[in-house]
């Protein structure tokens, strides 16, 4: 209620001032500031700005930038050697080998083979002689009880048989002609043994055969520790 009053007085004085003489008016007590007024308005919005500078990202700030490449080190001491790895499978066959050198030794061709058995051989074919002493080669084809050439020239060929009281006859065959004949008749009966050889030089061609026939006089025998009956032969010189 004072506020009013006082505004009021300041008001009515204002006004009587003018009607009185100017240099007779008092000077006035300042006033009261005014009441608040309302608030204004937004305002317009202002010019848009110039585009800043592009901003670094997290992730960019984290990544180092990657140098030029340095000048290679010097060579590192030689390691320890590891522990040797697992055997490889086995690779394929390699190629066939040439020819070798002609060796300076002389050829040689030889054989030597027994028959161990007391059944008689049969007549008009090859006599089996299925244990091998000596087959210097292989020349001596044991399933075929033949000797097979294969070096050209002059061999020598015997044999050695056993019979038990009955009469042998033994034929050396080349390539199957009858090249001799050789002959033990008997001279007692029982189990009167007897031994019958015979032997021959003859000239072969490569891949001529000789083997051993009996024909009806086949009284080759043998048993262990009663004797056996053998089969040799040998190169006696190349051609």
């Amino acid at each position: 209620m004072l506020n009013c009053k006082l505004i009021f007085g300041a008001v009515l004085a204002a006004c009587l001032c003018p009607i009185a003489a100017q240099d007779s008016c008092p000077a006035g007590i300042p006033g009261l500031p005014g009441i608040p007024g309302f608030p204004g308005r937004d305002g317009r919005d202002g010019v848009k700005g110039e585009k800043g500078d592009a901003g670094r990202t997290l992730q960019l700030e984290k990544l180092a930038v990657k140098g030029e490449s340095g000048e290679p080190g010097l060579p590192g001491r030689p390691g320890k050697r590891g522990n040797p790895g697992d055997p490889g499978p086995p690779g394929p066959p390699g190629p066939p080998g040439g020819h070798g050198d002609v060796s300076n030794s002389k050829p040689q061709s030889a054989f030597c083979v027994s028959r161990e058995t007391t059944a008689a051989p049969k007549p008009n074919s090859p006599v089996n002689f299925h244990n091998v002493i000596t087959n210097v080669n292989e020349h001596f084809n044991v399933s075929e009880s033949k000797f097979v050439c294969h070096i050209p020239g002059t061999y020598y060929f015997v044999y050695h048989a056993t019979s038990m009281g009955k009469t042998l006859c033994v034929m050396l065959m080349v390539n199957g002609e009858k090249k001799s004949t050789f002959c033990d008749h008997i001279q007692s009966t029982g189990t009167h043994y007897q031994v019958s050889s015979g032997g021959l030089a003859v000239y072969l061609m490569h891949n001529q055969k000789v083997w051993l026939e009996t024909n009806a006089q086949n009284g080759m025998y043998a048993a262990e520790n009663k004797g056996n009956s053998v089969f040799s032969g040998f190169l006696v010189y190349a051609h």
